[in-house]
C-alpha cells in the first residue's frame, strides 16, 4: 500500500438498496468535506446491502430532495456492499439496525470496530435509525436529509481528526 492509500481515509455509507439514504449521506457528507476540510484525504462512498438496484441511480425523490439543499446525486449509481469493503473503508455506516446486523454478519470479527450505526455521530438521535423514506412521503425525505445533516457534523469532526493523526 503506498502512502498516498494510507494517508486517506474512507467513509463508506449503507442503506439497503443504495437509492435513498445512502447516496443522500455519500452526497451531503461530500460536501461537508468540500466545504470545512478539503485540504484532507477523504474518501466517501455508497453501497446497500442487498442488490436489487445496482446501476441504478438514486431514487428521484432523494435527487430532489438533495438538489434543493444543494447536493448534485445525480451521478451515482447503485452498488451492492462487497466483502472487500471492509478491507478498503475505515467507517462503514450503517442507516439502521437491520442493514447494521447485515454488515456486522458478513464481516469478519476483527473489521467489526469499523462498523456502526450512521446516527450514532448524532448529537439528538445517538443510535436510533434513519427512517428509510421509499415508501413514504416526500418529507419523509426531508426528515432524512435533516438527520444526515446533523449527524455529519460530527462525523466531520471524527474523520478530520483522524485524517490529521494519521498526516
Amino acid at each position: 500500500m503506498s502512502n498516498d492509500s494510507r494517508d486517506t481515509l474512507r467513509v463508506l455509507f449503507v442503506c439497503m438498496g443504495n437509492i435513498c439514504r445512502s447516496p443522500m449521506a455519500e452526497g451531503v457528507f461530500r460536501r461537508r468535506i468540500k466545504e470545512r476540510a478539503g485540504h484532507l484525504r477523504i474518501k466517501v462512498d455508497s453501497a446497500g446491502t442487498h442488490g436489487y438496484h445496482v446501476g441504478s441511480p438514486p431514487d428521484k425523490r432523494a435527487q430532489a430532495a438533495a438538489a434543493r439543499r444543494g447536493v448534485n446525486i445525480d451521478s451515482l449509481a447503485s452498488r451492492r456492499v462487497h466483502v472487500d469493503d471492509f478491507d478498503r473503508f475505515d467507517y462503514i455506516l450503517a442507516m439502521d439496525s437491520d442493514n447494521l446486523e447485515y454488515l456486522l454478519d458478513l464481516a469478519a470479527p476483527e473489521q467489526h470496530d469499523k462498523i456502526e450505526l450512521f446516527l450514532n455521530y448524532s448529537a439528538t438521535s445517538t443510535g436510533a435509525d434513519v427512517p428509510d423514506p421509499y415508501y413514504g412521503g416526500p418529507t419523509g425525505f426531508e426528515r432524512v436529509l435533516d438527520l444526515i445533516e446533523e449527524a455529519s457534523e460530527r462525523l466531520l469532526a471524527d474523520v478530520a481528526a483522524a485524517a490529521d493523526r494519521r498526516r
